[in-house]
C-alpha cells in the first residue's frame, strides 16, 4: 500500500507541498500520483493538470489545487480538468466500451489554506485533515488491470512515444513482423523509475544511470519536451554524442509535444545540438562552439584539435583549454541534457555546466556498461564540485527528504533480451574467454567497483562480489522482462554462424534480408548491418550491397549516403549498414554483425574491440545474427556456447586492483602511432633474439647496462 509519487514542475508550491506531505505518511490510500503533470492540449494553449493520480482500485482522480484562502470557482475547474482528461483517454479505444470510458474519472479540490470549507456537494472539496477520507470514497466498481496500464500508459503519453517509427501491417499472426509488433505494444508504459526520470527534475545536477535500453534517451526527450511545456520561455538544450541521434531526439520530443500541448515545440528556445559544433548555421551549431563564441575563446575544429593535441582525445583537451580560457563564462541555457556522458569527459560536463544559469539545471544520462573498461565517469563531486576556477560546490550526496532524486538509475532493460544482454557483457568482458598465457585469467576487462553489477540490475546467485572471489550472477525477471525472450527461442534470438569465407558470409547474408522482407514481413528500417571495425567499414559492406542492388533491395551507409545526423531513411524503403560509432543510440529488431571473427583477439586493442561487439549486440531488440569466418569466430562461438551451457549465469573470480590494472594495460586502446611503434620494437627484439640463438650475436657483445636494465623491467 502507499501512494508512489513522481514530482513534477508545480506553480502551486504550497498546495503541494501539503498534499505530497500527508500522502507520503499514510497507507490507506495508494497509486502512482503525478504532480505537475500530465500537460493538456486546448484551444487556448496547454493547460497543465495540479496534479493526477491513476489507482488500480479507483481509476483516476484529478486534484484541483487552490493556494491561499479563496476557494474561487473550484466546481468549473474540476468540470475543466475532467473533460479535457476524458477526452485524451477517449482518443484510445481500448479504454472505451461502446461510447462509455471504462475507467472512472474523479474529482477533488484540496485547499489546505481555507479553515471554513464549503458544505458538501456535486464537487468534493478537502482539507488537511479529511483528504484521505475522501479520496477512500472514491470506487471503480469493475476494475480491469489492462484497463488500468492503458489508461497509465495514456496519461504518461507514452503510448503513441514508443510506437514504431512508421506503421506496422501485418498479415501473418507469428510472422517476426507480428512478433516485433507485439514487443513495441508491450513496452508502451513506462516503469516507475522512468516516470521520476521524466517528470522529477532538480534545482542543481540530477544524473540518470542505467544499461543500454533502459530508455534513457527516451527518458532525456520526453524530459526536455516537459521542461519545455511548463517553461515555454526557458532556453534549453539537448546534446549527445552520435550524431544519428539527433533526428531520433527530434521526432521523439516532437511527438510528446503535439500529444501534450498540440503545439510543436518552439526549436528556437528547445534545441537539440552536437556537442561539438562548427561555424555555419544553427543546423551546424553545437554546445562547444558556442560556448567558444560566446566567450570569445579560441574555437578549434577537430582536425586542428587532432593536430594540436594528438588522437587520443582531441574534444576532451579542446574543452579542457577552452574552459580554462573563460574567466567570467556567460550563462545562456536555463536547462541542459546531456545523453552518452559515457563518452565524454568530465571537461565537456563543466563547460556545460558554465554555459547554465542559476540553478544550474543539468540532467546528464549514461551508461556505466557502455565502455566497460575500468574507467567510468567520476562522482559530481568530483566533476563539478572541487573545481578551483571559481565553479560552485555541488552537493550531490543525498535527496532532500522525499523529493526529487538527484540520481535515477534505470535497471530494467527494454530493448535486449537476457540471453541477448547477458551475452553481450560476457563476450565484452572476456568471462567465457580461454585464457592464452598462464598468467592470463581470460578476463579482458572490469571496472572498479563491483556493486555496479547490482546497480544495473544483477543478483549473486552464489559467491561474492569481492575481489579474489568467485562470484555467480544473473539477470531476473524483475530486470529482464521475460516477453522479451518469450517470443522466440533461444536459438533464434540470438544465433552464431560461421562461415568459410567471406564470400560465403556474403551470400547467406543476402538471402536472409531477402527472406526478411518478402517472409518475415519486417521492414527495411527494421534491420540493421553492423561491421564493428569503423575503419573497414565502407570496404567490407561494398560487395553485400551490391548484391542487394542486384536484386532490387536498396541500402544506404550511414553517416556516407546520408548526412551525419541521419541513421534510417524513412522516406524510402533502405537497408541501414553502418560501422560501430553510428550504430549507438540506434536500434533495431534484427541485427547482423559481419565480421565478427575480428573481435575475437586483437592484442593490443582487445577492450575495444570487443567493446564494439558488445556496443553492435545491444542495439537488438529481438533478434541478432553474428557472423564471421576463420579460426577465430570458431573460438568467438566457443565462449559463447560455454555461456549459454550455465544458462546464460556469469561465473567468473573478480579480478583483485593489481589484476584490473594489468587488464588496463595489456588490452589498453592504442592510436596508430604507438601500435606502429610497438610493433616496430617487435621486430627489432625479435631480430635480436633470431641473432642471440643463432650466434651471430652474442651475449656479452650486448652493453651490460642495458642488459641490466632491460632484466630488472622483466622481472
Amino acid at each position: 500500500m502507499g501512494v508512489e509519487i513522481i514530482e513534477g514542475t508545480s506553480h502551486k508550491p504550497a498546495s503541494t507541498s501539503e498534499l505530497l506531505r500527508i500522502l507520503r505518511d499514510q497507507d490507506e490510500v495508494s497509486g502512482q500520483l503525478f504532480t505537475g503533470y500530465p500537460i493538456v492540449a486546448t484551444s487556448e494553449g496547454p493547460y497543465p493538470i495540479d496534479a493526477l493520480m491513476v489507482a488500480e482500485d479507483k481509476g483516476i482522480i484529478v486534484f484541483d489545487l487552490i493556494e491561499g484562502t479563496s476557494e474561487g470557482d473550484y466546481g468549473s475547474r474540476q468540470d475543466d480538468s475532467a473533460n479535457l482528461i476524458e477526452a485524451r483517454l477517449r482518443l484510445h479505444r481500448d479504454l472505451l466500451e461502446g461510447r462509455r470510458l471504462r475507467i472512472p474519472i474523479h474529482t477533488i479540490s484540496f485547499a489546505p489554506g481555507i479553515s471554513n470549507l464549503p458544505e458538501p456537494n456535486t464537487y468534493p472539496m478537502s482539507g488537511i485533515e479529511n483528504v484521505v477520507n475522501v479520496l477512500q470514497r472514491f470506487r471503480w466498481d469493475d476494475p480491469d488491470q489492462a484497463v488500468f496500464q492503458s489508461a497509465l500508459s495514456t496519461i504518461e503519453s507514452i503510448s503513441t512515444i514508443r510506437q514504431s517509427r512508421t506503421r506496422r501491417t501485418v498479415n501473418v499472426p507469428n510472422s517476426r513482423g507480428a512478433k516485433l509488433k507485439k514487443l513495441e505494444e508491450s513496452i508502451a508504459t513506462l516503469d516507475n523509475p522512468q516516470s521520476k526520470a521524466v517528470i522529477e527534475t532538480v534545482a542543481g545536477i540530477q544524473r540518470i544511470r542505467g544499461l543500454a535500453g533502459s530508455g534513457k534517451t527516451i527518458v532525456l526527450a520526453l524530459k526536455a519536451a516537459y521542461l519545455h511545456a511548463r517553461n515555454p520561455d526557458w532556453r534549453i538544450a539537448v546534446t549527445f554524442n552520435t550524431r544519428s541521434l539527433k533526428g531520433q531526439f527530434r521526432r521523439l520530443i516532437n511527438n510528446f509535444s503535439l500529444e501534450q500541448t498540440n503545439q510543436e515545440p518552439n526549436w528556437d528556445n528547445l534545441r537539440i545540438v552536437n556537442a561539438w559544433g562548427a561555424p555555419g548555421g544553427v543546423e551546424r551549431d553545437g554546445i562547444y562552439y558556442e560556448f567558444c563564441r560566446v566567450n570569445d575563446v579560441e574555437y578549434l575544429d577537430f582536425r586542428t584539435a587532432r593536430t594540436r593535441y594528438g588522437r587520443q582525445n582531441p574534444f576532451s583537451s579542446a574543452c579542457e583549454v577552452a574552459f580554462r580560457a573563460s574567466r567570467d563564462s556567460t550563462p545562456v541555457y536555463d536547462a541542459i541534457l546531456i545523453d552518452e556522458a559515457q563518452d565524454f569527459s568530465p571537461w565537456f560536463l563543466r563547460l556545460c555546466y558554465q554555459l547554465l544559469r542559476n540553478p544550474k539545471r543539468l540532467v546528464y544520462a549514461y551508461d556505466e556498461l557502455q565502455n566497460l573498461s575500468g574507467e567510468s565517469l567520476p562522482s559530481p563531486e568530483q566533476i563539478f564540485g572541487s573545481l578551483d576556477e571559481g565553479t560552485a560546490a555541488v552537493g550531490f550526496s543525498e535527496t532532500v527528504g522525499d523529493g526529487p532524486r538527484r540520481d535515477i538509475i534505470l535497471q530494467k532493460c527494454y530493448r535486449n533480451s537476457r540471453p541477448v544482454l547477458v551475452t553481450a557483457h560476457a563476450l565484452g568482458f572476456g568471462i567465457c574467454r580461454q585464457p592464452q598465457a598462464q598468467t592470463d585469467t581470460g578476463l579482458i576487462q572490469m571496472f572498479d567497483n563491483p556493486m555496479l553489477w547490482t546497480d544495473v540490475g544483477y543478483t549473486v546467485v552464489s559467491g561474492e562480489l569481492e575481489d579474489d572471489k568467485r562470484v555467480v550472477l544473473q539477470r531476473t525477471p524483475d530486470t529482464s522482462p521475460m516477453f522479451l525472450e518469450d517470443h522466440s527461442k533461444v536459438d533464434d534470438l540470438i544465433t552464431f554462424i560461421p562461415f568459410r569465407s567471406e564470400e560465403e558470409q556474403t551470400n547467406w547474408l543476402v538471402g536472409a534480408i531477402k527472406k526478411n522482407l518478402e517472409e518475415d514481413e519486417l521492414r527495411a528500417d527494421d534491420i540493421v548491418v553492423i561491421n564493428p571495425d569503423p575503419r573497414t567499414t565502407r570496404t567490407n559492406v561494398g560487395p553485400i550491397r551490391r548484391r542487394l542492388f542486384a536484386m532490387g533491395i536498396n541500402s544506404h551507409l550511414a553517416g556516407v549516403d546520408t548526412d551525419p545526423d541521419t541513421f534510417f531513411q524513412l522516406d524510402q524503403e533502405s537497408i541501414t549498414f553502418t560501422g560501430i560509432f553510428r550504430a549507438k543510440g540506434n536500434e533495431a529488431g534484427m541485427v547482423y554483425i559481419i565480421n565478427s571473427q575480428d573481435c575475437h583477439s586483437s592484442a593490443p586493442n582487445l577492450a575495444s574491440i570487443r567493446n564494439q561487439l558488445f556496443t553492435a549486440m545491444t542495439r537488438s531488440k529481438a533478434w541478432i545474427r553474428v557472423l564471421g569466418f576463420g579460426a577465430e569466430m570458431q573460438e568467438l562461438i566457443r565462449e559463447y556456447e560455454k555461456l549459454k551451457a550455465s544458462n546464460f549465469e556469469l561465473d567468473f573470480t573478480y579480478p583483485n586492483a593489481e589484476q584490473r590494472k594489468q587488464l588496463r594495460i595489456v588490452h589498453r586502446d592504442m592510436t596508430v602511432d604507438e601500435r606502429n611503434r610497438l610493433e616496430n620494437r617487435q621486430r627489432s627484439l625479435a631480430d635480436l633474439v633470431g641473432d642471440l640463438q643463432s650466434g651471430h650475436l652474442h651475449v656479452e657483445d650486448i652493453d651490460q647496462d642495458l642488459l641490466t636494465k632491460l632484466k630488472e623491467l622483466l622481472q
